[in-house]
């Protein structure tokens, strides 16, 4: 461009999405900007003709800004305004693919319609099945004969509304971002925008796989699987006390089995809640007359082919005719080992869950962000609320990239056991201080908060749904912990 004109290049793996010029020569500018867009995509000069042709006024904005495209003339007059700035006038972005037709997935795909995207949506899922909900495998379905198809979380005129590529029963084996494709099977692919949501795998025991009675519980299929084996009278045994074996250890118990729940911590949910409040929930297992085994671990499973037994790390040995393994989860990031992406305990992103790699994000389970409410540091969230938050968030980020938004959410995640509902919100896991607000522990009903340097950091409820709500508003506040003794005095 010389001395007339100056340059500027933004997203590199959309080839062109910026480019800005100050030029004394008019001609020059018009006939280079025809030329690329020309070349790059048919359309563009006639957009170009037409808002010149408009006199300077804004034309009708397309669905994507993914090219924006500004001309400034502020060395000759023209008799054009001295700024000419026209965006989301040229449609680049008309194929986004998104991996993993789980929550996160399926979500993404409808806030992408939402924000007006038009073009080809590819939505790729590794399961047969329609995208479904997943808390309630573990909570309604194991519990209750409820059907499959009432955890389906878009009807089938819906997901028809959607107008997708639906590729399910089919998982994506490899990614190159500089071809901008995707491997599924034999065939490649293609996008412009693409979202990461291929959720984790649950860890399972070494050497179980083939045996019969030993399970997981991550998919609908899972479920059906256990559900079959909860007859009254079956000896369960459920292997870690997090929210998912505490939930499947409660409907065994429901449908009359006889449970034991094997531990190696000192008490269940102490990871996120700490001792006192992990007893706590405790305590409503030995109500139910479910067989709590602390602090020791699994050395084996008795069993050929069929399930016996189970052997702990101490010579106990519990008879067995069911096992299922809820010792938490791994993120699905093999299929990207060759991608060049950062992976670490998921997929890295930035805030806005972008990952580094223009027009690429990552959302759910797989992802590992900065939440702007907890702090600078990247953590990967499990829960079903940041699934739903980031597929909004990723979907208006990928349309809209100069209007980006980082995420910033209180964290929430809840779990219904036996009669009980358990939930938990902001930061629980690194609090200086620990104290009941609400309610009291004996009775099964309260209000906990964590306090971390004079502010109040989280709240867990046992059977306190309405105080909860209080909290949890204070916590999106940023309340200070003499607000949340205050409030404590109001709810007395």
């Amino acid at each position: 461009m010389g001395a007339c004109g100056s340059l500027s290049r933004g997203d590199q793996s959309l080839g062109l999405s910026s480019f800005k010029f100050r030029t004394c020569d008019y001609t020059r500018v018009v006939t280079t900007l025809s030329s690329i867009c020309t070349a790059l995509f048919g359309r563009a000069q006639a957009q170009i003709s037409r808002l010149l042709s408009s006199g300077g006024q804004k034309v009708s904005q397309p669905h994507h800004p993914a090219w924006r495209i500004s001309i400034r003339q502020d060395l000759v007059p023209l008799g054009l305004p001295s700024e000419i700035a026209f965006r989301n006038e040229v449609e680049h972005v008309d194929q986004i693919v998104v991996v993993g037709a789980s929550l996160a997935g399926i979500r993404a795909c409808q806030n992408l319609r939402r924000e007006g995207f038009e073009g080809t949506l590819t939505l790729i899922g590794a399961e047969k099945h329609r995208p479904y909900d997943r808390p309630p495998l573990s909570k309604t379905m194991l519990s209750t004969d409820q059907d499959p198809e009432e955890l389906l979380l878009v009807s089938e005129d819906a997901l028809s509304d959607l107008d997708l590529n639906l590729m399910l029963g089919e998982s994506a084996t490899s990614l190159d971002v500089r071809r901008q494709a995707v491997t599924v099977g034999d065939d490649q692919i293609r996008y412009e925008g693409l979202i990461i949501a291929t959720g984790a795998a649950p860890r399972k025991l070494p050497k179980t796989d083939t045996i019969e009675g030993v399970h997981v519980l991550r998919t609908v299929d899972d479920a059906l699987a256990i559900r079959k084996r909860l007859i009254p009278g079956a000896s369960v045994v459920i292997v870690g006390a997090g929210f998912v074996g505490s939930e499947v250890a409660a409907a065994a118990s429901n449908r009359g089995c006889a449970v034991t729940v094997v531990e190696a911590a000192a008490a269940p949910l102490i990871r996120g809640l700490g001792v006192e409040m992990g007893e706590a929930c405790g305590d409503l297992h030995q109500v139910h007359a479910v067989n709590l085994r602390l602090g020791v671990g699994v050395a084996s499973i008795i069993g050929r082919d069929e399930v016996e037994g189970v052997e702990l790390t101490d010579g106990t040995q519990l008879l067995a005719d069911l096992v299922v393994v809820g010792i938490g989860a791994v993120p699905n990031t093999d299929w990207l080992a060759s991608s060049g992406l950062k992976i670490d305990d998921g997929v890295v992103c930035d805030g806005t869950m972008s990952t580094g790699v223009p027009g690429v994000y990552a959302v759910g389970d797989v992802a590992k962000a900065p939440n702007a409410w907890l702090g600078p540091s990247p953590v990967r969230v499990e829960h079903w609320t940041a699934a739903t938050e980031q597929a909004m968030l990723v979907a208006g980020n990928l349309l809209h990239p100069e209007h980006s938004r980082v995420y910033d959410s209180v964290p929430f995640v809840w779990s219904d056991q036996y009669n009980d509902r358990i939930q938990v919100a902001g930061d629980t896991d690194s609090s200086e201080h620990v104290e009941v607000l609400v309610g009291s522990v004996e009775e099964q009903a309260f209000v906990t908060g964590y306090r971390r340097d004079g502010a109040l950091a989280g709240v867990m409820a046992l059977n306190s749904i309405r105080p909860f709500v209080q909290y949890r508003r204070l916590l999106m506040g940023h309340g200070s912990w003499d607000d949340a003794l205050a409030l404590a005095a109001e709810l007395s």
